[in-house]
């Protein structure tokens, strides 16, 4: 089979996004030619798009979707059809009453692989490859994401950022849950102290970040701030930036996968589980695993890993 039509369903949030595409990546090196669909968020999906990894996505919130949610769905024929038509079906969607799995095989699915997003044991990435094991793929080594942008997208990003420095070091604050935040203020030191390094510093605020917006505005610093992003968009300027620190989160998961040096700062989560994966990453995790231990890290001790 030299181009097998695939087709991946993934929900969940950037990170875990990021996480999987070791998986694809795997699909993408044996079928180099193979046409690659995703059925899941557009706006982080994308990223793979970009990347060259996938060909096409298609939102998992579309009202059609819902039918294969629903218990001994009533699929249309179009909707059969289009199932058939994949050779490799691999869902990592919840699905524990495995009402999508009955409903996608009931549609005459080639080959249908299940992964649950939920991770038990060892890391996030070794378990999303698990399913592959059906169809002879392995992990080799530490399996880890990457993302390369066309030249385009990351001319973009070195137009976007250039304006602030040659070395920008991005700092992102915020993350999927205030309790795996370092403090705020301590990520305000931190942006005070990288022109020892040699960097400009630039704080990224997510989308949904409006509270760490809101506080860092109050803050009054002068340090540039980038802001109002799609996940691409952020992917380019962050591909064009000398460093990154950030907390457990989806934005240091993308910039392990570009590759540039990372420090990644753990707390209550387990890094073991979780932790981005790069050449170039650090994870500097709190000697207690809480919030409070989070707090603990000393900003020289953070500035320090930064290269």
């Amino acid at each position: 089979m030299s181009s097998p039509r695939i087709l991946i369903l993934r929900g969940g949030a950037i990170g875990d996004f990021v996480l999987t595409l070791p998986a694809i990546q795997a699909l993408r090196g044996r079928w180099p030619g193979a046409y690659i669909e995703v059925i899941g968020y557009p706006w982080i999906a994308e990223l793979a798009r970009a990347a060259g990894l996938i060909d096409e996505v298609v939102s998992l919130d579309k009202a059609e979707m819902a039918r294969y949610f629903a218990l001994r769905a009533d699929l249309t024929d179009e909707q059969k059809s289009y199932i058939r038509s994949f050779h490799f079906i691999i869902s990592y969607l919840h699905d524990p009453a495995e009402t999508v799995k009955g409903n996608i095989a009931g549609a005459g699915a080639q080959q249908f692989m299940y992964g649950s997003p939920i991770v038990k044991t060892g890391h996030a990435i070794e378990h999303l490859m698990k399913p592959l094991e059906e169809i002879a793929i392995y992990p080799e080594g530490e399996p880890c994401p990457v993302l390369t942008l066309p030249d385009e997208h990351r001319r973009r990003g070195s137009e976007r950022i250039g304006v602030i420095g040659e070395r920008v070091a991005a700092i992102h604050p915020g993350s999927g849950s205030p309790r795996k935040n370092w403090p705020l203020e301590r990520f305000v030191e931190l942006a005070g102290m990288v022109s020892d390094k040699g960097m400009a510093p630039m704080f990224v605020i997510g989308q949904a970040e409006v509270e760490i917006d809101r506080k860092l505005t109050g803050m009054r610093n002068e340090i540039p701030v980038l802001r109002g992003c799609s996940v691409v968009e952020l992917a380019e300027a962050l591909s064009a930036c000398a460093g990154y620190v950030g907390n457990d989160s989806g934005v240091t998961h993308i910039a392990a996968a570009l590759g540039i040096p990372v420090v990644a700062l753990f707390g209550p989560t387990d890094p073991a589980a979780w932790g981005p994966r790069g050449e170039r990453v650090t994870i500097l995790a709190a000697p207690e695993r809480t919030t409070e231990g989070l707090a603990s890290l000393a900003t020289e001790d953070v500035l320090a890993l930064l290269s």
